[in-house]
Parts: structure tokens; sequence; C-alpha cells
């Protein structure tokens, strides 16, 4: 079943400007022994720096665009990917961006929120509270807002922003014909659940095309495969598509390389950070990829993952971050 019935229909405003790459990894594939990996790199955009969240950006502001927002809002930690993307996309069609963050003012302006403040949006600080009450504190906004006469629209919506992965499985099935590659199993870091969920929904719309491997970063793999394929299911209500295969066919979870938590870095996942630097030239960020890295060399080096079978990893992005996590990873000593 094509993906385009899927997201036909959807409010769409473009923002990445074409496929992102899909390259060959051969330094780092004959580093740990394997014959054909490869990386679709989501963190080569255009725009803001790139990242995942602008797949989702491009349904979300299609969606406020429709609704004629003049504003958008969003909230998060003063690191969040998701606000400064939000904040370039806002930047790139013109709108208003406000910003709230769950956090104290930090002493400088680095990393993401630099860059949202560079994009022109306007961040405000909450101070330190959990999401549920970050998300009660921007609701009460929008409704201060709306009453006074100003169109604004939410950033964040779960099932909305998880269209831009069901089309990016699409993509990358389509690049992996062009280039002739038989994937077999991709991998990508399990967080809170719409790129999974849409890259799911995605490949079950083609049939499963090969195994899907979503390495926990701040879940347990209960947890995580809850939310995951709950929102598999809100996308088959959002959509009228029921793909005919399930998530839980193709799909392994790993938890063995959390370690102590979200946003906790592991010596594996620096050892991962710093190799994959070296020998590609490519950069990751300590909370997602990182971890998402280390699982995938791990499952090779185990056998889980076999050294002839071609192998994608999905990087996500989130590279700003790399700036305000480099002195907690000990990566600032000259």
């Amino acid at each position: 079943m094509p993906v385009e019935t899927a997201l036909s229909g959807q409010p769409r405003y473009r923002l990445v400007s074409g496929p992102t790459p899909l390259e060959r990894l051969e330094r780092l594939a004959a580093h740990v022994g394997h014959h054909g990996l490869y990386a679709k790199r989501d963190d080569c955009m255009a725009l803001g720096m790139g990242g995942n969240k602008l797949r989702s950006l491009e349904f979300w502001l299609g969606e406020a665009l429709a609704r004629q927002a003049e504003t958008l809002l969003v909230a998060g930690r003063s690191t969040s990917n998701q606000c400064r993307l939000t904040a370039a996309a806002a930047a790139k069609c013109g709108l208003r961006c406000i910003v709230l963050h769950n956090d104290d003012p930090p002493e400088r302006a680095e990393g993401n929120l630099l860059l949202s403040r560079l994009y022109g949006a306007e961040t405000r600080f909450l101070g330190s509270m959990d999401e549920d009450e970050r998300s009660r504190r921007l609701a009460k906004l929008a409704e201060q807002m709306e009453a006074s006469g100003h169109r604004c629209y939410i950033v964040g919506d779960p099932v909305v922003g998880a269209l831009g992965y069901v089309a990016c499985a699409a993509e990358l099935i389509t690049q992996a014909g062009e280039q002739d590659v038989a994937l077999e199993n991709v991998i990508l870091p399990g967080s809170m659940g719409p790129t999974e969920a849409g890259f799911l929904f995605g490949c079950a719309l083609a049939g499963a095309p090969f195994r899907v491997h979503l390495v926990s970063v701040e879940y347990s793999i209960d947890r995580l495969a809850q939310l995951v394929e709950d929102l598999f299911e809100r996308l088959c209500a959002h959509t009228g598509v029921t793909p005919s295969v399930t998530p839980s066919s193709f799909v392994r979870y790993h938890e063995r390389y959390l370690g102590a938590g979200y946003d906790m870095p592991t010596p594996e996942a620096i050892s991962a950070l710093e190799t994959v630097a070296a020998l590609e030239g490519m950069l990751l960020e300590a909370t997602y990829t990182a971890k998402t890295f280390a699982g995938a060399l791990d499952l090779i080096a185990r056998g889980e993952i076999s050294s002839d079978a071609p192998t994608c990893l999905i990087h996500t992005g989130g590279i700003p971050s790399l700036f305000t996590q480099a002195g907690g990873l000990g990566l600032d000593r000259l």
C-alpha cells in the first residue's frame, strides 16, 4: 500500500529540500568487520542545522498554516532540538515563535538556545517543572493569546508529527532501491514515539521490507513499545489507513544501551561518538545518536546483526546539542 495514500490530504509545508543522503560508512564498517553499513543523514538538511523534528514540522506547520495561525507556540528544555527547529521553521515562513523552557535562564545562550534566539524566537523561562505542568502552561498561554485576538498553533501533536517519518520510510526504501542496497536492518533511537511510530507505519505500508531496531534512549522496553504501538494505532485512525502488517512482526526493542537513563551518557556512547567522528567525519550527540550508534556497533559485535546483512542507521540530527555536552563528556580537554 503506497505511502501517498496515507499522506494524501494531510496539510504539509515543505521544509526538507529533497531526500537526505543515504551514505555508505566504509571506514566504520571496516573497523567493526561489517560488509554493508549505511547512514541515513537526517542531520544533513539545509534549514536550522537539520534533524528529525524538521520532518515533523512539515506537517505541524502545514496544519498551522491551514488554520491561518500567525504564532507558533512550542515548549521544551533549553537544549531542545524541537524548539530550535520550530524557531527556524517560523523564521522561514514568516511566523512569530514563542518558546517556553522548563528551565531557569542559563548564564549564557549557547547550542540550541543560541540558535533559537538567532532565528528570532521569543524565549521564556518557567523554572524547573515536569512536562505535564509545562504543557498546562503552554495551553494557558495559547488560551490567553487567542482571547486577545492572536491565532496560535501549539507545535507537538505526536500523531501529526509522526507523518514526517511515514514519508521518511518511503524515501529510504526508494533510495535503497536506487542504490541497489537490499537493506535487512534499520536502526534508530527509541524515545517519545513520533519518529519511531511514523517510520514503522511507513515500513508497514510497504510490507515491512526490513527489520527495524529501536535502541531505547529514554524508556524501558515495555514503556517504549506501549508508546510506539499506541501511536501506530492512532496513525491508522488519523489517516484512515491500516497496514496489513503490525510493528510486532518486524521491530526489535533494545534496552541495554540506555545506561543510567535519558540524557545520561554511557562510556560506550562516548566511545561511539569519538570513533564515528574520527573514522567518518560525522558528528553524533550524546542523548540520542551516540547511544544508537553504540547499540548498533554492539549488536554487530555480538552477531545479533550479521556482518553481511546490509544495515542502515538513521541519524536523527541534534548536533547543536553537542556543543553544550562536551564538558560533561570530557571532550573539552586539550
